[in-house]
């Protein structure tokens, strides 16, 4: 009964999520074009509300836990788990004070209507996965644009998304490299769980009624550790502690 629901629940849902990506292309062009950076982060920030709040039409709740003090006017790392693409509006609209950037695959910089218009326009970056030599040094100029914007980074150091929500190995390169050129940086570990479920079935029909959480942990600074890989592991036990399985 779930899955019949779930059919006319997808095409509404994929219908309006559409219709919203097309009006935000357009406003987002607007507002980088004429307005500027601020503008544009706003109409970012309020694309990924509305991106939040239709979830709703296949009945996902997202709850977003955050008891910590993060201080905008600094740069920050956003470390995550990840489950699949829903992980990305919580962090975008609830940590939007942050200015939220991604590191993310080149494939994403084109064809997608609103979404990588911001990832080319919007102070992102785009690397080739299977590139070290091109990727590298793109995280290495990412990271000093943080240093000098008081930007943050978010990054999913497993590399891809897990499927049944069971987290993968942390990738140390891009984070060492990003901790490298951006030393003074806040490091904020998020947990998420439950959004894979959203593609139980894959991305037709979408599985609803889920319950989707994202918590962030306590943040950690770079500058307190001398040993990159004790850091890297503390953040890793720092998000996969909460891991629902």
């Amino acid at each position: 009964m779930k899955k019949i629901i779930a059919y006319p629940l997808t095409l509404l849902y994929y219908l309006v999520f559409l219709i919203i990506l097309l009006i935000f292309h357009a406003i987002q062009w607007l507002c980088f074009n004429v307005f500027g950076y601020q503008a544009h982060k706003k109409s970012v920030d309020y694309l990924n509300f509305c991106l939040l709040k239709i979830l709703y039409l296949i009945g996902v709740h997202t709850v977003f836990e955050n008891k910590q003090k993060l201080e905008a006017g600094k740069p920050h790392i956003i470390v995550a788990n990840h489950q699949s693409h829903y992980d990305i509006s919580p962090i975008v609209w609830y940590l939007r004070k942050l200015h939220p950037k991604f590191i993310s695959k080149k494939e994403l910089g084109k064809g997608i209507p609103s979404i990588s218009y911001n990832l080319r326009h919007g102070g992102s970056i785009l690397i080739d996965r299977k590139n070290p030599r091109q990727a590298l040094p793109e995280i290495k100029k990412f990271g000093q644009y943080l240093n000098k914007t008081n930007r943050a980074a978010v990054i999913f150091p497993e590399g891809t998304r897990s499927r049944n929500g069971k987290p993968k190995r942390f990738s140390p390169n891009g984070l060492k490299t990003l901790f490298k050129y951006c030393p003074d940086a806040v490091v904020v570990p998020v947990t998420i769980n439950n959004s894979w479920k959203i593609l139980k079935n894959g991305m037709f029909p979408l599985n609803p009624f889920v319950k989707m959480t994202v918590k962030v942990q306590p943040p950690i600074k770079i500058s307190d550790y001398q040993d990159l890989d004790l850091l890297i592991t503390d953040i890793e036990q720092s998000i996969t502690k909460d891991i629902q399985l």
